[in-house]
């Protein structure tokens, strides 16, 4: 079946998502190790993908371990300096599918806070058909609920089948469970391959996805 709208994960896919990196830099390896290893806190995105509030949730993190206090609250205060850059070659791919006129969809597990202050960074989150952010449905990726969620909308607003759907993302539990559900699936490892994809199911031609 032709494909109707392309569904883009944003972490990892349009803006890299390396939190070790910024830590290490600020901190040296040895410390954001230990800190990593002592309290988790890549734990807190659970929280927050799920629609809790970004500032309140690393402050309570904080607190639960003041020896690394400092370190932890960077999440918050520091969170733009350690999301991103953007992938060029995805938002490029991104902008030649809308120019064809093809759907561009965000599904993305993503709180609140912390995706009003990404966006405001990185332009290119604001050039989607639609977003889907977990934070704001209240529910996240590999949860068969928010898959539901944009299947009605999907079907209700633009007339598109499951089927039709062609969905990116870099993490494998969330491609299976966009699969299961009949979607066609890309486990994104780098802009190349979803080139590929997007020239083989006939979105873009090789020259619009960059390969000439």
């Amino acid at each position: 079946m032709t494909i109707g709208a392309v569904i883009f994960d944003i972490g990892n896919v349009l803006i890299e998502w390396q939190p070790e990196r910024y830590f290490d830099r600020k901190f040296g390896k040895a410390a954001r190790e230990e800190m990593f290893a002592a309290t988790e806190p890549l734990t807190l995105h659970d929280a927050w993908d799920r629609g809790a509030d970004f500032r309140m949730v690393v402050r309570e993190h904080a607190n639960r371990y003041p020896d690394f206090a400092a370190m932890i609250l960077c999440w918050h205060d520091d969170w733009l300096d350690i999301v991103g850059p953007e992938i060029p070659g995805s938002v490029r791919l991104l902008r030649a599918l809308r120019a064809k006129g093809v759907p561009v969809f965000a599904l993305s597990n993503f709180g609140v806070g912390n995706f009003a202050l990404t966006e405001n960074r990185y332009v290119c989150l604001t050039e989607f058909d639609r977003r889907y952010i977990s934070g704001q449905l209240r529910t996240a990726k590999p949860d068969a609920r928010i898959y539901e969620m944009v299947e009605t909308d999907c079907g209700a607003d633009w007339g598109i089948a499951p089927e039709q759907l062609l969905f990116t993302d870099d993490r494998p539990e969330n491609i299976t469970a966009a699969a299961t559900r009949g979607w066609a699936t890309h486990l994104f490892q780098g802009p190349g391959g979803l080139a590929d994809r997007l020239v083989r199911e006939g979105l873009l031609t090789e020259k619009e996805a960059g390969q000439e």
